[in-house]
């Protein structure tokens, strides 16, 4: 099989993985993702080079990746719903201080994970003491701390 080819085939199809895997995993690795990552290079080097192991095979590979990477920034500024479908968008999952757990459990975001972020950014200690938490496209968790309320004298 072409080179080219293998190169769009394979790249396409780890896109479709990790955007399954969904936003959490690309943020917080572990130990056993590391460990994944470094096993899906060494599939995906087999996958790409297959028989031809030359410097021109793997120059053509590299050139055809990072065009393809390109290509797809170019789309997703173009065309924006592509940028949402392929990086996905930010999600509320805590909203007024209340935790939405439909949509916690399908990003797989846990309670502690939020009160993590809001003790890390803010020093915020409940989950009433935030007005919204964000799951970010990156994976990462934006908190909106409640406003003080204000003390009548």
């Amino acid at each position: 099989m072409n080179p080219v080819v293998r190169g769009v085939a394979v790249y396409l199809f780890l896109l479709v993985v990790f955007r399954i895997m969904g936003k959490r995993s690309l943020s917080e690795s572990t130990t056993f993702d590391f460990v994944l990552l470094l096993i899906i290079s060494e599939v995906t080097q087999q996958a790409l080079v297959g028989q031809d192991y030359s410097l021109t095979g793997a120059f053509i590979l590299i050139t055809t990746l990072i065009s393809l990477d390109l290509i797809f920034s170019l789309i997703k500024e173009k065309f924006h719903l592509f940028g949402k479908i392929a990086e996905g968008v930010p999600l509320i999952v805590v909203d007024q201080g209340k935790p939405l757990t439909k949509r916690m459990r399908k990003c797989k975001v846990s309670e502690e994970d939020i009160l993590e972020a809001a003790r890390f950014h803010f020093g915020l200690e409940k989950m009433e003491q935030i007005r919204y938490a964000i799951l970010e496209k990156d994976g990462s968790i934006s908190i909106v701390p409640e406003k003080e309320k204000a003390s009548i004298k």
